[in-house]
Order: C-alpha cells, then sequence, then structure tokens
C-alpha cells in the first residue's frame, strides 16, 4: 500500500469540492495511462455530494468512464432505496457517461442469481484481470464500522474466491443486496473512504486508531498496492489522536 492519508475538512462544504477533484485528476490519469477510468461508487451521502460536485467542474469528460457499485441493494430501481436509481437522477444524468459505461445489477433477478450476474458483467468489463482492479473505489462507512455491504462478524467478511457475494441477512434494510468482496476492494489503485459527522467520530477512532478485539470491517480496507484516502470532517474526526493533514480549500489530492 503506498500508504493511508486522513484529510480532515471543517466541514462536508469543504470536503466535496476536494473530493471531485480527486475522482477527476484519477480519471484524467488512468484515461491518460490506460485509455479509460474505472469507477467504483457507493451510496449513502456521497451521492447527493459527487452529484453537486462533479457537474460543476469544468471541462468533465466521462466518455470513457466505467462506473460500478460496490454494492448494491436488490430493489428496483425507481425504488428510493436503489443506489444506481439515486446516482441515475443525481449524477448520471448531470455528465456525459454513456450508458454502457455504467455496471447496474439486475435487480428482477434472485440475490444469489443477481451476485452471479454482476460478477459476470465485472469480469467482462475487467477481461484482463483475475480480480477487478478499478481505478478509484468511494466507499462509506455505517455506525457500525460496516462498509460496502460487508458487516461486522458476518462471514463474507472472510469471503476469498467470489469477487461479488449475495447477502440476503443484512443487519441494515433492506436484508437482500449485492457486494463487492475485500479481494476486490483491495486491489484497487486507489480507495477514498468518506466519512463526516459527528455520530462516525466513536467507530472511526476504533477503525483509524485500533480497537480490542476484531478489526472492524472498515479498518480490512488496506489496498495492496494502491492508495488509501480516509476524507473526513471535524465533526468525524473529534476523537482522533492520530496525526492528520489539514489542507487548503483549493487543495487537490
Amino acid at each position: 500500500m503506498a500508504g493511508r492519508r486522513v484529510v480532515v475538512f471543517p466541514s462536508s462544504a469543504e470536503l466535496g469540492p476536494v473530493l471531485a477533484r480527486l475522482v477527476a485528476s484519477r480519471a484524467q490519469k488512468a484515461v491518460s495511462s490506460r485509455g479509460r477510468f474505472t469507477l467504483g461508487l457507493s451510496g449513502g451521502s456521497l451521492v447527493s455530494m459527487l452529484g453537486k460536485e462533479l457537474p460543476a467542474l469544468p471541462d468533465l469528460d466521462c466518455r470513457k468512464w466505467v462506473a460500478g457499485f460496490c454494492d448494491e441493494r436488490l430493489v428496483p430501481t425507481d425504488d428510493p432505496e436503489s443506489t444506481y436509481g439515486l446516482y441515475k437522477n443525481q449524477l448520471f444524468s448531470k455528465i456525459n457517461i454513456p450508458d454502457s459505461g455504467i455496471l447496474a445489477i439486475d435487480s428482477s433477478l434472485p440475490v444469489k442469481e443477481c451476485a452471479e450476474d454482476y460478477s459476470r458483467k465485472l469480469k467482462e468489463a475487467f477481461p484482463d484481470d483475475d480480480i477487478p482492479v478499478f481505478d478509484l473505489l468511494l466507499l462509506g462507512m455505517g455506525p457500525d464500522g460496516h462498509t460496502c455491504s460487508l458487516f461486522p462478524d458476518h462471514p463474507l467478511l472472510e469471503e476469498t474466491e467470489k469477487i461479488v457475494a449475495p447477502i440476503s441477512d443484512s443487519p441494515k434494510p433492506p436484508p437482500q443486496r449485492v457486494t463487492m468482496t475485500f479481494p476486490v476492494v483491495n486491489s484497487a489503485r486507489c480507495v477514498a473512504f468518506v466519512s463526516t459527522g459527528g455520530s462516525k467520530a466513536p467507530v472511526l477512532k476504533e477503525v483509524l486508531e485500533g480497537r480490542e478485539g476484531p478489526a472492524l470491517p472498515a479498518a480490512r480496507v488496506v489496498p495492496t498496492e494502491g492508495e488509501l484516502f480516509w476524507l473526513i470532517d471535524d465533526p468525524a474526526a473529534a476523537s482522533l489522536t492520530i496525526q492528520v493533514e489539514r489542507p487548503d480549500s483549493g487543495a487537490k489530492l
């Protein structure tokens, strides 16, 4: 791993533009070196943040982007719980990413078949990789320390064979989901967590500074060769004692 960077902003209002510039700079780098940019998206507050900040960037060209989902809920695309549906309305409709560049699940399938189908889609999109290597994965973290749909003490934490796994007993509703597994997450060239708000402060301390007992799922995200960013705001960072970066407002990562 290239080393973990914990970057703290006064609030999510300052964090959002820096996140957008991180996405754009990694996209530019990937397109110039490999001809395309592969991005893994997560739900939660990331949707509105990216939907606001990415289209505001000048000269953003997404024609060579391929976007997948780090996890997805098994609900129809027009359901308010659908991560794809939220991104379609709040981001994809505002940027020039081609429909063929969006890798969505088939929510009409049963959960096991849905995971197998999505795994096949990823393998087709990454024909040269045994395990898909994304240029950038954007992750969130729940107050229990989960990321993607990888929950504390769940058997999926130990999955090493599948690149996408079904989950039908998610502790957080809706119960049926598909999720990328740690082998995919930790193969990425760059992973960026976004975590904001005071409710995240206690678990963020455990994830970034360690805890007694088994490591929480978010703490197990350690890219083998890639970069790892934690982009957080002051309320989320309130309990940290480790050294952090506090960039200027125009900073680039």
